[in-house]
C-alpha cells in the first residue's frame, strides 16, 4: 500500500466542506486554493465586475483575492461562511479601487487644467499660467523615467495598465506600481499647488 500524498486527500474525499479545504490551504496544500477558486471564484469575479465595470480590473482584483487567502490566511470560519467572507473581502476591495481610480482621476483633471493652453488676456493671467505649467514639469522631472512613462501612456495615450505592461513587456504589477509610485509623487511635489 503506498502512503498517501496530501493532495490526495483533497481528492479522495468528496465532498468536502469549505472548512476542511481552508484547513489544506493553510497547511500548504495548493490544490486547495484550486478547489477554493473553482467554488467561488465566478462569484467573486462577478462582484468585483459589477463595482469596477470593469472586466481587466474585475479579472486582477479576483487573483489579489485568492493570492491574498492563500498569504494572509485570514478567514476565521467560526466568524461566518467562506462565502460571505470572500464576498465582503472582494467588495471593500473593490471599493478601495474606486475611491482610488476616482482621486487618481481627480488629480489628473486638475493637472490636465494646468497643463492645457489657456486663452489668456492679461499679463497677469499669462504669468500665472506659465507659473503653474513649471511647477508641474518641475514635478513631472523628479520622477523617474519609468513612472513617467506609465503616467503619459495612461493619461496621454489612454492604454490600460494591462496595455501598458504587453508594450513594455513587462508584469503588470510592476507597471500598477510605477503608476501608484509616480502618482503619489506627483500628489505630493504639488500639494501646495493643487489646493
Amino acid at each position: 500500500m503506498r502512503p498517501e500524498h496530501k493532495s490526495d486527500n483533497l481528492t479522495s474525499r468528496s465532498p468536502l466542506t469549505d472548512a476542511e479545504v481552508y484547513q489544506a490551504v493553510k497547511s500548504g496544500q495548493k490544490a486547495a486554493l484550486g478547489i477554493l477558486y473553482d467554488r467561488y471564484g465566478k462569484l467573486v469575479y462577478g462582484l468585483a465586475l459589477k463595482i469596477l465595470n470593469n472586466p481587466q480590473e474585475a479579472e486582477d482584483l479576483t487573483q489579489e483575492i485568492f493570492v491574498a487567502l492563500w498569504r494572509n490566511q485570514s478567514y476565521n470560519p467560526s466568524r461566518g461562511s467562506l462565502g460571505s467572507f470572500l464576498m465582503t473581502v472582494t467588495r471593500s476591495r473593490a471599493i478601495d479601487k474606486l475611491r482610488s481610480r476616482n482621486t487618481s482621476l481627480k488629480f489628473l483633471d486638475r493637472w490636465s487644467k494646468t497643463m492645457s493652453v489657456e486663452t489668456t488676456n492679461t499679463p497677469f493671467e499669462q504669468a500665472s499660467f506659465s507659473e503653474r505649467s513649471q511647477q508641474v514639469r518641475n514635478a513631472l522631472t523628479q520622477l523617474s523615467q519609468e513612472q513617467r512613462q506609465v503616467l503619459e501612456m495612461v493619461y496621454f495615450e489612454g492604454l490600460s495598465q494591462s496595455e501598458i505592461a504587453q508594450q513594455l513587456s513587462l508584469p503588470l504589477g510592476t507597471v500598477k506600481t510605477r503608476s501608484r509610485l509616480g502618482l503619489l509623487k506627483l500628489r505630493q511635489a504639488l500639494k501646495d499647488f493643487m489646493r
